[in-house]
């Protein structure tokens, strides 16, 4: 069994281990522990009800799933999950610096919850929102439970995985620059063409628009003056009626204020000789009087000026109205915007040349692009047919292995009329469990328990031509036991030689292929029931797998047998 399968598919070199650590505190029925991951297979054991899917709803907080009030153990404190993971062998440092995270070959990854219901998540101490820690961990922790909708249902998964068997990277990655380019001269030529027959309008609009700014003869300062003046005209009874009765009372009337001036002030020259202050106020009073004097023949000036005149005043309503009314048509606030929209409309307008020339030239740049696109994409898929057989036949094999003899695997690769962004190709795993069995989509047939190994033989396949994370298995090896979990356990041991894996198990036989083994327990600490978790040693090891065969306490047979497992 070891090693069979990775015949046809050479092994590359192996990745580093991702997840090192998982502190938990105040979760669910866990006070405070800490989980030190293997760097290959860890395998997590205890008793029913024990509390290790616990761990696996801790692990989820940090990969940014939701969380209720009922997980505190202690209401009073808030609860605090942290993963530590080694990423120094994946490509992520154009990710941190792309969200502005400070980016280390260690990455912590925090979520906080307090008792108020307030959620926090941290990713090397910067605080970050669930979608982001969501789209982190999903390239650092790959969860399987039982009956979760697992990737390998996702079409663009089943693809990913036939394109790493037939080491499609560069190729794929080649085809995919060119097909951005090829999308994008697409659009342009589609915005191009619009352009192109929206254009002669577009410019008789714009030039009807010119013509009547010109028209116009917009000034800048205009309106304001005319507003002024308009103002002044629509008053100048008033102002006449005003300034012809100030310049009356100053020097026309009978009794009038220049007079009265004139009259004191020869009354103050009389005797000014006799005192300097008479000789200060002979002074003030005479520059009062140049003023009035002034002041008056002013207003006169200003009654004999003003009239009012009506057919200016129409004259300017007229102007004003056609300033308005082209503000009110643009959407524009003053004078000063009317002149900018039409020294825009003059760019537009005098930059305008015909797009055909351009079009036709694009035209026959994107009908090489699909020449060349086509060719890539035939070359796509010739590799993936002809991996298609040997990872059906490989997946068979092991499938027979796990009690699954007549399940059959079928990848179905189907041509599409355009080109995407994986080429000409329709790719979809189809799934028959029993003899005369039609073949279906995965999702539409296969049970929890198939579903499980089906995934665990193509991971197992597929584990070192693509970049998959940690793996973790919650039970995968349900419904299955003596020689089918000596294999599955083989498998998983396979596996975890260059991937790190995490499985939670109830199976003697996986529970014995570990490299640390956890055991999850409960116990009472005053008056409450606490979750724990402690590593076993050699001794200890066999003796649970040794319970887990027999019972508690073990037989001696069952010693011997979990000796034998653990050294086998």
């Amino acid at each position: 069994m070891q090693g069979f399968y990775y015949k046809a598919f050479p092994a590359k070199q192996s990745i580093q281990p991702m997840l090192k650590k998982l502190f938990i505190r105040n979760y669910a029925l866990i006070d405070e522990l800490t989980i030190n991951c293997s760097d290959h297979l860890t395998i997590i054991t205890g008793e029913t009800g024990a509390g290790k899917s616990i761990l696996l709803g801790a692990l989820g907080l940090i990969m940014g799933e939701r969380a209720d009030n009922k997980i505190f153990y202690n209401g009073h404190e808030k609860c605090v999950v942290e993963g530590f993971f080694d990423v120094s062998s994946y490509d992520l440092k154009g990710f941190f610096s792309a969200h502005e995270l400070d980016y280390d070959d260690e990455v912590v990854i925090r979520r906080e919850l307090s008792p108020a219901g307030k959620s926090r998540a941290f990713i090397n101490d910067t605080p970050v929102n669930n979608q982001l820690l969501q789209r982190l961990t999903e390239s650092l922790i790959d969860l399987h439970q039982q009956f979760d909708t697992l990737d390998i249902h996702s079409v663009n998964f089943q693809l990913r995985m036939i394109d790493a068997l037939a080491n499609n990277s560069p190729l794929l990655k080649n085809y995919q620059q060119g097909y951005r380019q090829y999308s994008a001269d697409r659009r342009r030529l589609e915005d191009m063409i619009s352009r192109s027959a929206n254009g002669a309008k577009e410019m008789e609009f714009m030039r009807f628009q010119l013509e009547e700014l010109y028209q116009a003869a917009l000034t800048e300062g205009e309106q304001e003056l005319l507003e002024n003046e308009l103002n002044r005209l629509t008053n100048a009874e008033g102002i006449k009626r005003t300034c012809g009765a100030a310049y009356n009372l100053l020097a026309e009337a009978e009794v009038n204020i220049t007079n009265q001036l004139l009259e004191l002030s020869r009354s103050i020259n009389t005797v000014k000789k006799l005192s300097p202050e008479l000789l200060n106020l002979s002074a003030q009073l005479d520059g009062i009087l140049e003023e009035v004097q002034a002041f008056a023949k002013e207003c006169d000036r200003i009654a004999e000026r003003t009239e009012y005149e009506p057919q200016r005043i129409n004259e300017i309503h007229e102007r004003l109205n056609t300033l308005y009314k082209l503000q009110k048509k643009h959407a524009l606030n003053d004078v000063r915007a009317l002149i900018q929209l039409q020294e825009d409309l003059e760019r537009q307008t005098s930059g305008f040349t015909d797009l055909s020339s351009a079009i036709t030239d694009l035209e026959q740049t994107i009908t090489q692009q699909e020449i060349k696109l086509k060719k890539e994409a035939e070359q796509l898929s010739s590799r993936r047919r002809s991996v298609a057989p040997s990872f059906e036949q490989k997946v068979q094999e092991m499938l027979a292995l796990l009690s699954m003899p007549h399940a059959r695997l079928q990848v179905s690769i189907n041509a599409t009329s355009t080109l995407n962004n994986t080429g000409l190709d329709d790719v979809q795993f189809l799934f028959a469990t029993n003899i005369g069995s039609r073949f279906l989509p995965i999702k539409d047939v296969a049970s929890g328990g198939e579903l499980s190994r089906l995934n665990l033989c193509a991971k197992s396949i597929v584990a070192d031509a693509i970049p998959l994370p940690t793996l973790i298995f919650d039970e995968i090896d349900a419904g299955v036991s003596g020689d089918v979990s000596m294999k599955m356990g083989q498998i998983l041991k396979e596996l975890s030689r260059r991937h790190q894996v995490i499985c939670i198990t109830h199976t003697p036989q996986v529970a014995a292929k570990a490299d640390k083994h956890y055991f999850v327990y409960k116990k009472i600490q005053e008056d409450r029931t606490l979750t724990n978790v402690r590593p076993l040693n050699e001794e200890e090891r066999v003796r649970s797998i040794a319970v887990m065969l027999s019972g508690n306490p073990p037989s001696d047979a069952a010693l011997v047998t979990a000796k034998e497992l653990i050294s086998n």
